[in-house]
């Protein structure tokens, strides 16, 4: 059969064919005295003849025939025994480096064969190519080319002929598809789980060119970081070091990383691995896989040889479900500490420190809401908090809580920029959804939701929250159920400035945010808190707990919850030359009730120190609605740590409101019409009912007499009266002074605040 790859017939000359190696200045056949050059045998046609005289009787031919990864190559002879003794006959070849150095470590002979018979036509042949394949004789790994013949083995003194010997590529016998594959085999993969074969996966890739790289069955030890720049399809599995990355750069997605780990939750953590060690991509999909979790993923160490990040990184398209187990049960730790406002993120001489865990809650005496360890320093014994405490004692006992997170970023120092979109996370009252590192900015919840978390679906522990977006999501919480008074859970919390929350909607939370820092937008949400009770306690929904929260809350739906302000992330919670309660502006939403004890309203301040008052606050536009008994107001001050100085109110407007199920309307500016019947020279007009937060009638903006003003004797006057504000033990009246007694009717505008 003639191809390129066969050496010439015996018929061409005996010179190119070595009874040695094959190697260039060996010993030929040509003119030897054992062997000789038959033109016409009955069986071959040409062929050679020998006589077997030394112990390994050689044929190689000298020309090279080059060996590529991914070849495969059959010789073949066809040999008969003549007369004399019976030899035995095998395929052999001398396996050469490019430089035509011998290769040491390669089989070098095939199968051998024992003539039996006289005249018998006998075929032998073996494989050879570079990778160990089930029926490949020869294993050749890192040879170059070969010079390939037959060995003649067993007693001497037999006469054989030998007919021309073919060499054919085999290659398609393994390859399903040669031009659309290569194989990490060929390249000298072994697949033992103990060789490390990162260089045959390098080297595969490099041939590739294009064409996908095949891992066939097998475990295959990746001892150092493998980059593969072309699609690679895992048959079999890979091993690898915990700081070694597989960076898979064509087909990054967290199938392929499955598949080549065999595990769903080690392939999401080598493929968040590689994310951040550049893979040329920028995002990690999921490929809307459920990954189902015995125990909180910790990215930090998925992701060892990195502490901190701040490059866009998106993970999108999937679940993560928590499955019921021990792992998620949250870690509880009661510890003494020190605490001094004069250091206010600082809990002091902390005992049994080394149990307290980064990111545990922290609940005391004096202690606000949603305060976490962002950081421990076990040497010093000291703490750092997330947000300073309004009223702890010098020293007393804390309790520190460590709820368990599906993903938890905490061991990061530092991460920004990374989006989480279209995930859903089930905690399914196992777990809690995601906590952040303690310091970073712009991390994006897209299109996500959290479905029944344990304790809390987003964690800040520190300031890793600054800028965060959270668009288009949905929270279910694990306590629907329960009546709103019993209720623990939190969606989430922040602790700096510029939450961008939008278009999201949260269902049956304790608290839908708790939300430190200032710079919020408030856009387009729904939260509904409430329950069948009726008469019934209704929590907090959204808590600022800076005073002056620079925010905006607007088109949102709320629900059977309030927007509170408090101070309780404030080491002097009295007021003291600083900014006060204000910079908020409440404008088009609708706020609905249903079965609230009549004390519930929707705004709520609560101060938590003396001195405090209001600076800005703007409700405007929005619609207040009950259903199941009227509530009394839609605004109140939470009198439990202190009231406000309702003296120093400023710029606080209430206009353009509707009110259902409301008993008293609130308005600011407010104007009443008042009549008096009687001729007195003193009209008291009381405002009590309309001023915001119970406040003073601080100041008038106008008044007009509706129809004639008229003394004792009914004829008309002319002239002012003038006002005195903040008359009444209440101070919430306003008396009007005229120079005569008089009657009549008067549009008086009257405001709880100084506007200027």
């Amino acid at each position: 059969m003639a191809n390129g790859l066969n050496p010439p017939p015996f018929a061409d000359g005996l010179d190119v064919w070595s009874r040695e190696d094959g190697t260039p200045g060996t010993a030929t056949y040509a003119n030897a005295t054992d062997a000789a050059f038959v033109p016409a045998d009955q069986d071959f046609g040409g062929c050679l003849e020998i006589v077997k005289t030394q112990t390994t009787q050689r044929l190689r031919y000298m020309g090279q025939t080059p060996i590529t990864a991914g070849r495969y190559l059959r010789v073949t002879a066809r040999v008969k025994a003549i007369s004399g003794a019976m030899p035995a006959v095998r395929i052999a070849g001398y396996p050469a480096a490019a430089n035509g150095a011998k290769v040491s470590g390669v089989t070098e002979a095939g199968p051998s064969t024992q003539l039996t018979a006289y005249g018998q036509v006998v075929e032998v042949s073996a494989i050879i190519g570079t990778g160990e394949r089930t029926g490949v004789d020869m294993v050749w790994g890192g040879v170059a080319y070969g010079h390939f013949g037959i060995d003649i083995t067993g007693p001497n003194g037999g006469l054989i002929r030998v007919d021309d010997i073919e060499i054919a590529d085999i290659t398609a016998e393994y390859s399903r598809d040669l031009l659309d594959w290569v194989d990490v085999i060929d390249f000298g993969a072994v697949g033992d789980g103990i060789t490390d074969d990162a260089a045959a996966f390098a080297a595969a890739d490099a041939a590739a060119n294009g064409r996908q790289v095949l891992v066939p069955a097998g475990l295959y030890y990746l001892g150092s970081t493998v980059t593969m720049d072309n699609p690679v399809r895992f048959e079999g599995k890979v091993t690898m070091p915990p700081e070694a990355v597989l960076v898979l750069r064509d087909n990054y997605e967290l199938n392929t990383y499955v598949d080549a780990f065999g595990d769903e939750v080690e392939g999401f953590r080598r493929a968040f691995q590689a994310l951040l060690n550049y893979t040329d991509h920028e995002a990690l999909d999921l490929n809307g896989r459920q990954i189902d979790l015995d125990a909180p993923i910790d990215m930090q160490a998925a992701v060892s040889n990195k502490t901190s990040f701040a490059t866009r990184r998106v993970i999108r398209n999937g679940t993560f479900a928590a499955q019921n187990s021990s792992n998620w049960a949250e870690g509880v730790v009661t510890a003494t500490a020190s605490y001094s406002a004069s250091d206010p993120l600082k809990l002091k001489n902390v005992s049994n420190i080394g149990s307290i865990e980064v990111g545990s809650l922290v609940e005391g005496a004096g202690v606000g809401r949603e305060v976490y360890v962002q950081a421990k320093n076990v040497s010093a014994g000291e703490l750092t908090l997330s947000s300073p405490l309004f009223g702890a004692a010098a020293s007393q006992s804390y309790t520190f809580r460590r709820f368990r997170y599906i993903l938890d970023f905490t061991g990061f120092s530092s991460l920004s920029k990374l989006t989480l979109s279209e995930i859903n996370f089930q905690g399914n009252g196992y777990a809690s959804g995601v906590i952040l590192s303690p310091q970073g900015s712009l991390i994006d919840f897209n299109e996500c939701h959290f479905t029944k978390p344990a304790a809390r679906a987003i964690t800040s522990p520190g300031r890793g929250c600054q800028g965060m977006q959270i668009d288009g999501c949905r929270f279910f919480s694990n306590e629907s159920p329960l009546t709103a008074a019993n209720r623990s859970t939190i969606a989430f919390n922040v602790n700096a400035n510029d939450l961008k929350l939008r278009n999201s909607w949260f269902q049956h939370f304790r608290h839908t945010a708790v939300l430190n820092g200032t710079g919020h937008m408030i856009v387009g949400n729904h939260w509904f808190q409430g329950d069948s009770a009726t008469n019934a306690f209704r929590p907090a929904g959204i808590i600022f707990t800076a005073k002056n929260v620079k925010s905006v809350v607007t088109g949102n739906y709320i629900d059977n919850a309030s927007i509170e302000m408090t101070n309780e992330h404030d080491e002097h919670p009295d007021f003291s030359n600083e900014f006060s309660f204000g910079g908020l502006s409440i404008t088009g939403n609708i706020f609905t009730t249903i079965g609230a004890m009549s004390s519930f309203a929707w705004i709520v301040i609560r101060p938590h120190g003396t001195g405090h008052y209001l600076h800005g606050l703007s409700v405007t536009g929005n619609t207040f609605r009950t259903v199941s008994g009227n509530i009394t107001r839609v605004e109140r001050v939470d009198t439990s740590f202190a009231t406000l100085d309702f003296s120093r109110f400023r710029n606080v407007v209430f206009e353009e409101n509707t009110f259902n199920g409301v008993d008293y309307q609130t308005i600011c500016p407010v104007t009443l019409a008042f009549q008096q019947n009687s001729a007195a020279k003193d009209w008291v007009l009381n405002f009590g009912d309309y001023l915001p937060f119970g406040g003073y009638a601080r100041t008038m903006e106008a008044v007009t007499a509706e129809g004639p003003i008229r003394n004792a004797s009914n004829a008309w006057i002319f002239t002012m009266p003038f006002a005195t504000v903040r008359y009444g033990s209440a101070q919430n009246q306003i008396r009007l002074t005229w120079s005569e007694a008089c009657k009549g009717k008067v549009q008086v505008t009257a405001r709880v605040d100084n506007p200027t």
